[in-house]
C-alpha cells in the first residue's frame, strides 16, 4: 500500500445502536412562509429527523432506510470516510417514519 493510503473498512453496529445521517445543514432553515431562520435562533427542545444507515443486532423496531425522530442534544457524532453520522441508542428514538409501519397516526411526512 502506498504511504498515506487508508483502506476502507466496513462498520458493524453493536447492541442497540443506530447509525443515522442527518440530511442537509442543521444551520439556517426556512419557515413555511419563506422566512429565513438563522442557526443562532433559540428553539426550545426541537427534535430532528435523520435517516437510519445501519443498526445493531439488538435493534427490534428500526431498519436501515427508516427516518427517525430524535433529540439532537443527546447524541454522539462521528466522521466515517469523510461523512458525518450520529450514533443513537434505539431507546433514544421518539418516532419512526417508514412506509412499512401499520397503524399510523394518519400524518404523512
Amino acid at each position: 500500500m502506498p504511504d498515506g493510503f487508508e483502506a476502507k473498512q466496513a462498520i458493524r453496529m453493536l447492541a442497540d445502536r443506530l447509525l443515522v445521517q442527518v440530511p442537509g445543514s442543521e444551520g439556517e432553515r426556512t419557515s413555511k412562509a419563506g422566512l429565513l431562520i438563522p442557526a443562532t435562533a433559540q428553539v426550545s427542545k426541537r427534535l430532528a429527523w435523520a435517516e437510519v444507515v445501519a443498526v445493531g443486532p439488538s435493534v427490534r423496531t428500526v431498519e436501515p432506510g427508516d427516518r427517525v425522530l430524535f433529540n439532537p442534544e443527546d447524541r454522539y457524532e462521528v466522521e466515517v470516510q469523510g461523512d458525518e453520522y450520529v450514533i443513537l441508542r434505539e431507546r433514544d428514538v421518539h418516532a419512526v417514519a417508514a412506509a412499512r409501519i401499520d397503524g399510523s397516526t394518519g400524518l404523512y411526512l
